[in-house]
């Protein structure tokens, strides 16, 4: 059974969802892919790991780094997971591009290399926004492109981590 509870975010309200075992969603109402992970057996109930997610986001939304992380399950290909373990990894205030993920994600899976738009794909897939920060992924040359959520949003979140959004184009 999956778990889901609405949570109202400073950048508008968002879906949680849990089932025993983690996080499996985390969305901005509206936003690609939204409630992706998600089937009928979804009841509106908080579960612990929602409250965790709850308090995480709290601290998060107020400017504080989270000294935690809720448990997560992440649904996705192993491809897709690898991604998501290597954003995990950005530290808060941080941004990296497409381009070091790749190297990264190519490095893990033993590859020779690994293409930067197929890690922008995996991104684009990432169901637990902000606590898997996908938004501290840039373009090579800085840009702020793609954020399933909305780069508006994006750029509040970059702001929120007082990341200096005029320095990313020198990046």
């Amino acid at each position: 059974m999956i778990n889901t509870c609405t949570y109202e975010s400073p950048l508008g309200n968002m879906l949680l969802a849990a089932d025993d075992v983690g996080l499996r969603g985390l969305w901005f109402e509206g936003q690609k892919y939204f409630a992706s992970t998600l089937n009928d057996e979804c009841v509106p109930r908080e579960n612990e790991i929602l409250k965790s997610t709850r308090r995480w986001l709290d601290m998060y939304f107020s400017g504080l780094k989270p000294k935690f992380t809720p448990k997560l399950h992440m649904i996705g290909s192993e491809f897709r997971q690898v991604v998501w373990r290597i954003l995990l990894q950005i530290p808060y205030g941080e941004v990296t591009t497409y381009g070091a993920v790749a190297e990264e994600v190519a490095k893990t899976l033993n590859v020779p290399e690994m293409s930067a738009q197929a890690v922008g794909g995996a991104v684009g897939h990432n169901a637990i926004s902000i606590i898997i920060p996908c938004h501290r992924i840039v373009g090579a040359n800085g840009s702020l492109t793609g954020y399933s959520g909305g780069v508006d949003k994006k750029l509040e979140l970059l702001r929120l981590e007082q990341i200096n959004i005029e320095a990313l184009a020198l990046y």
